[in-house]
């Protein structure tokens, strides 16, 4: 690769050691996948903050990029924690846990990253503008951030992620290109859609066909007159974990739809494939719920604001979390949505979710309206689940 004098400075370690090895891992990278130079980014949110996911290893590498001088050079968030860092204890957090998952924390902070903990940047102030490139680790929030809002990322991972960050770099290829931002076929979808649910069901669907007929995930999909912010981030979410998207375009709502060529190939998603997403995400019976939980990805204030009209004078019997970002949460604290939820006996999970939470074991079936979820749910923790509209979910708290 092409390297700028800047670039070629880090590398040779002018910059400090944690930069040298940042730009070490990004010149690999672009190696192995043909970049021809790098490319500055505006933003950055990094993946591998659950200590449950990370380990001693990875708390070891962040220990030494951090003592290494690291410092993000741009604007960097995190992805969520394994625990509400404010309020662990109260939702049966091991204080063993809780005590390296802060040492995660610290050692991010070190590196002047925002410890804002949330898969959702683009709600809390990370929101980069069209044509803007960044390196998110997200997969929910990549696709989001290239399809909705048009900036271009790579789905990295969270070494390579926190390696921009302290460069300001990432190697140009992949969906940094416009060649590779072209759909490679359309999905007509022939069936009305309403809600997260159905919108999170849609990309199971879309998803699922494409990796069974080996089709670059990325459609172009039609059928869709409107879409609110809530419905595009629970499709961003699905096509991500069950297609391996990281982009998608959708007529006359994504701004890159109408100046993309058109591909050849198409398929067709019915009333009875959406059906069928759903019917596959419901392996046990309501009855047997005994976790619920919203905010996968995390929810908006918009959300807060709906459930705690439905919660208001209710009383919750079964565990309920809620998950959503700490600004957020905050929010809700001063727009009294807080006091309500609260009052029902359900919780708030800020920072975290049910995906990276250490709760394997603790329950048994999950309810829930993210198809995100119901994946994790069963391939991380053995939960079943029943997948639910947002109210039906609120529902079965009450039950």
């Amino acid at each position: 690769m092409k390297l700028t004098h800047e670039e070629e400075a880090m590398l040779a370690g002018r910059a400090g050691r944690a930069a040298q090895k940042a730009m070490q891992i990004l010149q690999a990278l672009g190696t192995i996948y043909g970049a021809e130079s790098m490319t500055p980014v505006t933003s950055v949110q990094v993946a591998g903050v659950s200590y449950d996911n990370l380990g001693e290893a990875g708390l070891q590498f962040l220990n030494e990029m951090a003592g290494g001088g690291g410092k993000a050079r741009v604007l960097t968030t995190l992805n969520p924690a394994g625990m509400d860092i404010e309020n662990w204890q109260a939702l049966g957090i091991p204080e063993t846990f809780a005590v390296q998952q802060m040492r995660v924390i610290e050692a991010f902070s070190r590196m002047g990253v925002q410890t804002t903990c949330t898969c959702t940047p683009y709600l809390v102030g990370n929101q980069p503008g069209r044509g803007e490139h960044i390196a998110w680790a997200e997969s929910s929030a990549v696709c989001y951030a290239n399809s909705v809002l048009g900036a271009r990322s790579n789905r990295e991972g969270g070494p390579s992620a926190l390696a921009a960050a302290l460069t300001g770099r990432t190697p140009k290829y992949g969906y940094h290109l416009n060649a590779n931002r072209a759909p490679s076929v359309i999905a007509k979808v022939q069936c009305t859609l309403q809600g997260a649910y159905q919108f999170g069901a849609l990309g199971k669907a879309i998803g699922e066909r494409l990796q069974a007929n080996a089709i670059k995930p990325l459609p172009y999909i039609t059928g869709i007159p409107s879409a609110s912010l809530e419905e595009l981030k629970a499709l961003c979410a699905s096509l991500a974990t069950y297609g391996g998207a990281a982009m998608f375009h959708i007529e006359g709502i994504t701004p890159e739809a109408s100046q993309t060529p058109l591909p050849e190939q198409h398929l067709e998603i019915s009333a009875a494939d959406l059906q069928a997403a759903i019917d596959s995400m419901n392996d046990a019976q309501p009855q047997e719920v005994d976790f619920v939980s919203l905010g996968c990805p995390h929810l908006t204030i918009e959300e807060i604001a709906h459930l705690a009209r439905l919660l208001e004078g209710q009383r919750v019997v079964k565990e309920f979390w809620i998950t959503t970002a700490r600004p957020v949460k905050q929010l809700a604290d001063q727009l009294g949505y807080t006091a309500v939820i609260e009052a029902s006996g359900a919780r708030f999970a800020a920072d975290t979710c049910c995906v990276v939470a250490p709760i394997k074991g603790r329950f048994k079936v999950l309810a829930t309206d993210s198809a995100k979820a119901c994946y994790y749910a069963y391939a991380k923790n053995n939960f079943n689940t029943v997948f639910l509209p947002f109210e039906e979910v609120v529902r079965q708290a009450l039950q």
